[in-house]
C-alpha cells in the first residue's frame, strides 16, 4: 500500500495535472474543515464513597471499561482503576491516604502549601558519579553488568 505522498509522487511521474489539480483541492477543503481541539481535561469530582459504589456498580453490571466508566462519572481512568483494583475511596474516613493526597495536593495546587524541597545526593550516588564502584544498602557492590557505552562514530 502506497502512501499519500508516494501516490502524488507517481501522480507527477507521470504528468496526471488533472489528478494532481484534484488532490490539491480535496487537501485545501480538508485545511479549511480542520479544527484542532484542545485536549481533553476532564476537571474530576471530589472522589467519595458513593462515587466510587457507583463506579464498583457500573463495573460489575456492565461490560463497559475503566476509561468508558471514568468518562461517564467525569473521573480518570486511574480513580476508577484504584476503586476497582485496591478498594481506595471505599470509605469516608478523611484520614485515609487517598483522601490525605488529595487534600495535600490541593493545597499545592492553591499555593497554601510549598514544594518538598529534593533531597540531596547520597555519598554513593556521588561516588559512582567519580568512577567508583556502586553499591547497595548493605554496603556490598551491586552486581550490574559493565555496559559499553557506543559513540555515533563506532557503527
Amino acid at each position: 500500500m502506497a502512501t499519500l505522498k508516494e501516490f502524488e509522487e507517481a501522480l507527477r511521474e507521470n504528468g496526471m495535472q488533472m489528478a494532481l489539480a484534484i488532490l490539491e483541492r480535496l487537501r485545501e477543503r480538508d485545511r479549511a474543515n480542520r479544527v484542532v481541539k484542545p485536549g481533553r481535561r476532564i476537571v474530576g469530582k471530589k472522589m467519595t464513597p458513593e462515587l466510587a459504589r457507583e463506579i464498583l456498580e457500573l463495573h460489575g453490571s456492565t461490560e463497559m471499561t475503566q476509561q468508558e466508566i471514568a468518562f461517564k462519572l467525569g473521573v480518570n481512568q486511574g480513580r476508577v482503576n484504584e476503586v476497582i483494583k485496591r478498594g481506595k475511596w471505599l470509605s469516608g474516613d478523611q484520614t485515609a491516604p487517598e483522601a490525605v493526597a488529595r487534600d495535600k495536593g490541593k493545597a499545592r495546587i492553591q499555593g497554601a502549601e510549598p514544594k518538598r524541597p529534593r533531597k540531596a545526593a547520597t555519598k554513593n550516588s556521588a561516588r559512582t558519579a567519580k568512577g567508583g564502584a556502586a553499591k547497595d544498602k548493605a554496603g556490598k557492590p551491586s552486581k550490574r553488568p559493565a555496559t559499553a557505552q557506543l559513540a555515533f562514530g563506532d557503527l
